[in-house]
């Protein structure tokens, strides 16, 4: 975990574009959603900036990247998540990045549902 948090550390520290360099904007996000109470696993297919629902959240996708396919697959997506039976004006459920590869860094923390990136795609 250490490491992970200084290589994330190392890495903000690189200009923009050298961050980029390698990472390739996709279109969808295939996120798979756990709903705890019932047990109930379902792949969903978000495009960006279409909400998507799955019990009481909704689920905008702002941003997706893939790594290109001759390096290690990895996926990064910039995920907004709202709970409709959040009071009004609550902060949102979930705001930022989700990592593939990496699901303990930056997560969906909810009673009942559990959200986690698959993979960024064309379509």
């Amino acid at each position: 975990m250490r490491r992970l948090l200084l290589v994330a550390a190392l890495l903000a520290l690189l200009p923009l574009p050298a961050r980029a360099q390698g990472w390739v904007p996709q279109r969808v996000a295939q996120l798979q959603a756990l709903d705890k109470v019932t047990a109930r696993v379902s792949v969903l297919r978000v495009p960006l900036d279409q909400p998507e629902r799955f019990g009481s959240l909704t689920i905008t996708v702002r941003a997706c990247n893939a790594r290109p396919p001759d390096e290690v697959p990895d996926a990064a997506a910039w995920l907004e998540i709202s709970d409709s039976r959040a009071q009004q004006g609550a902060t949102p459920a979930f705001r930022g990045w989700m990592f593939a590869n990496a699901p303990g860094v930056s997560m969906l923390e909810h009673p009942v549902y559990d959200i986690r990136l698959l993979e960024c795609g064309a379509r």
